[in-house]
């Protein structure tokens, strides 16, 4: 493929993104439905999904970045639940399902049953990312559903690799078959843990802001490649990495920061993006081979399976949501007693997306006797069938669900008193900071400079205070709110003069760059602040 395709995908599917956030529809519901129709309009080319580019080089940045955003915290607080998904959840739906579709298509052999089990079995980061911002989860179920996808692509590669050698004919016990899997699964594991102290302390030691961010986003293909090429799960290594990396971020210079989180921002939207647009285009792909199957049998396999995938989730979840507390008095002192809400949205939330694709396509075309695979083009029909079904089914449905189940929204107001009091001990620690430095006479200041610190430290301090503060009646804002308005006026006046003095030759453009970089940090911080993100 050459480049003009690459950057018409890039570029429509980035735009199509764009568009969402103007619609109530979610963006990867949109992206997905213009891929389906832009697949057949005239000189579209074919844009097949290669697996060797699909998992090592567009799988690791989208799960570093689902990962940095996630809380290490919080997800080791959620273990059990997150384990129980992504490992346990993962081995129930490839053996069940494959089961099932077993018994549905006359043709399929039970080992390959088992693969279309496992490719179609993990529930997608990038999509379960997506709705969750979108929709507003509570916390609590959006931990789970980020940690559930940020492993379970490894558990569901590891038990793919053991049913396909038994498909094709290599032979596959149950032994061989665990040993591989705490081999991906350590192996994985350490891996992360050999790399993320030494990559940090490169991160802290690089001098430059462009340094740490090209090793930045470096990190991710490298992790996975090492983890791979001693056979451990490149995915649970990028995990590992990530979360290590964003838990320490706080140790890096605030210009490392500032440009790595918009660099990452990008990097996700044009990623997430490409890759709900290639599931889309993949429809003339997974239709060429499907010619000596009946259209209604074929409709029918694909309603089974979509069925058969829906009702496991729950099969799966609400025992695994309730039995621990029935067997654990320790689970029941320390954990809130669950409602059916929850573990509804975490069944009805399991969308599948571009991973169960890339490993749909690096199946075999034969096996060892040199036969063809098992109906794999059926395979591949039916992975890209659930794929479509869940994101469009699921995706449209689960916002009004939570709305109609009325689950609890984050507290606003709550969040906004802990950052207050949070502030307020942090504001105080530097107060006391500063008069001690004070007492050197090294630190000696002008008068208008040590009351500027004083003014910067109380405003910190009482900004989020403010945010609770009273509304003005004719403007529907707070004192906080015009505060930022103004400062953000009083920015745009002084960019203003710069421009028109460098127009006037009075200063040069890297001075003009220098002055309006100041202004864009002061800005920023002011948007941050406003925006929440």
């Amino acid at each position: 493929m050459d480049a003009l395709p690459v950057l018409l995908l890039v570029a429509g599917s980035a735009a199509v993104a764009g568009a969402a956030r103007r619609t109530p529809i979610p963006a990867p519901l949109l992206i997905v439905t213009v891929g389906l129709a832009v697949a057949y309009l005239p000189g579209v080319p074919d844009y097949g999904l290669d697996p060797e580019i699909v998992l090592p080089l567009l799988l690791p940045p989208l799960l570093y970045t689902a990962a940095a955003d996630s809380s290490y915290l919080g997800l080791r607080a959620h273990a059990r639940a997150i384990g129980l998904l992504s490992v346990g959840y993962v081995l129930f739906a490839t053996l069940a399902v494959g089961y099932v579709i077993y018994l549905l298509v006359p043709e399929l052999p039970l080992t390959a049953s088992l693969v279309l089990g496992a490719v179609i079995a993990p529930p997608d980061a990038v999509a379960a990312t997506a709705v969750a911002r979108r929709v507003g989860l509570p916390a609590r179920i959006t931990t789970i559903l980020q940690g559930e996808s940020l492993v379970n692509d490894a558990t569901a590669i590891t038990a793919y690799k053991v049913a396909v050698a038994a498909a094709v004919g290599e032979g596959a016990s149950w032994g061989k078959g665990i040993g591989e899997f705490l081999l991906a699964s350590f192996g994985g594991i350490a891996v992360g843990l050999v790399l993320m102290v030494p990559l940090h302390w490169l991160r802290t030691h690089l001098t430059e802001a462009l340094l740490q961010n090209s090793l930045s986003l470096l990190t991710p293909f490298f992790a996975y490649a090492v983890a791979e090429k001693f056979g451990g799960s490149g995915v649970l290594a990028v995990v590992v990495v990530a979360l290590y990396l964003a838990h320490r971020s706080w140790q890096v210079d605030f210009a490392t920061r500032l440009q790595e989180d918009a660099v990452w921002r990008m990097v996700a939207f044009i990623l997430e993006s490409a890759v709900f647009a290639l599931i889309g285009l993949q429809l003339p792909v997974v239709l060429d081979d499907l010619g000596r199957y009946d259209s209604p049998i074929v409709i029918w396999y694909a309603l089974a399976l979509f069925l058969a995938v829906v009702a496991a989730r729950f099969v799966w979840v609400y025992p695994a949501t309730y039995l621990p507390r029935f067997l654990s008095a320790r689970v029941r002192r320390r954990e809130p007693e669950p409602t059916w809400k929850g573990p509804f949205v975490i069944a009805w939330a399991g969308m599948r997306g571009v991973v169960s694709l890339a490993i749909a396509f690096s199946i075999p075309v034969s096996v060892h006797d040199g036969s063809d695979f098992p109906a794999r083009s059926l395979i591949l029909f039916l992975t890209f069938t659930t794929v479509i079904g869940t994101l469009v089914v699921q995706g449209v449905s689960l916002p009004p669900i939570i709305r109609l189940l009325r689950l609890p929204q984050p507290d606003a107001r709550r969040d906004t008193l802990v950052e207050a009091q949070a502030q307020s001990e942090a504001s105080t620690a530097a107060e006391e900071r500063l008069e001690e430095l004070l007492t050197e006479e090294t630190n000696t200041l002008p008068g208008p400079l040590l009351d500027r610190l004083r003014t910067v430290l109380e405003r910190r301090r009482n900004a989020p205070w403010e945010r609770l503060g009273a509304v003005n009646d004719e403007t529907g804002e707070s004192a906080d709110d015009t505060y930022r308005r103004l400062s953000r006026e009083m920015i745009g006046a002084e960019r203003a003069v710069f421009v028109e003095l460098r127009d006037r030759r009075r200063i040069d453009d890297e001075m003009l760059r220098t002055l309006l970089h100041r202004l864009d940090l002061e800005e920023a911080a002011a948007y941050r602040e406003e925006s929440g993100d």
